[in-house]
């Protein structure tokens, strides 16, 4: 019995020394972060899918926004991965803002694209969605699949739930996420599990133009520095 009870205790002691160094690894990755991106400016997060070809038109109008969002003074931050979001990278990095790139290791699919002024990696999902979330203000969401949704639903929630200032979330491509909004109008909002004024945080475009003026025409002559109050909410994030 006395041997027993020594042997859960050594186990005991590895486990908390485990989750120990688990909390350090989280904390730098939250510090990393926090230092390089806290003097980046206004910054807009843009979600798109990593399996687009070069070949592709989408790649092409995705490369274009980039680049419109760079020349209009916003720091542009994706997953830092392939497809539509090394198009965004590619065109801010042509252009005169940062291009940042927060990347996930995962055993396949993600690699870091090659245009990127600032490159963080992040070994956990929760530690990286706070820095697409600390300093944006404004969302473009491109076609994608379970990431790309699942980012848009965490960005919703968010903004629905108050946790994060009302800043505009613009969706690329109307025949693409028609399908997902109608869903959302008829049985979320339709069953009242949302609010109909919950889906009016959302603005559909089709065109890279279209989606800078939803966000340069949502801030007016107010600026894109958050206000005190909202601040303070960004902290309990």
């Amino acid at each position: 019995m006395g041997d027993s009870k020594k042997q859960h205790g050594r186990r005991d002691l590895r486990r908390k020394r485990h989750e120990s160094a688990r909390i350090k690894r989280y904390m730098q990755e939250f510090a990393a972060g926090f230092e390089r991106l806290a003097s980046i400016g206004p910054s807009v997060s843009v979600f798109g899918s990593a399996r687009t070809l070069p070949r592709e038109a989408r790649y092409a109008r995705a490369e274009r926004l980039g680049r419109l969002l760079s020349d209009a003074g916003f720091a542009v931050v994706t997953g830092g991965g392939p497809g539509l979001m090394e198009a965004v990278n590619r065109g801010a990095h042509a252009g005169t803002s940062p291009s940042i790139g927060l990347n996930i290791v995962l055993p396949h699919e993600q690699h870091a694209n090659a245009y990127q002024d600032i490159s963080l990696s992040f070994r956990h999902f929760f530690s990286r969605k706070v820095m697409f979330v600390r300093y944006a203000c404004a969302y473009v969401v491109l076609p994608g699949g379970f990431g790309t949704q699942d980012e848009l639903a965490e960005i919703l929630t968010l903004l629905q739930t108050g946790k994060s200032r009302r800043v505009p979330i613009v969706l690329m491509e109307r025949a693409f996420w028609a399908g997902l909004l109608d869903w959302m109008q008829e049985r979320m909002a339709g069953e009242g599990m949302i609010d109909t004024a919950d889906l009016r945080l959302i603005k559909v475009v089709e065109e890279p133009e279209e989606a800078l003026q939803a966000i340069t025409g949502h801030y007016g002559e107010r600026g894109y520095e958050p206000s005190e109050e909202e601040s303070e909410r960004m902290f309990e994030l």
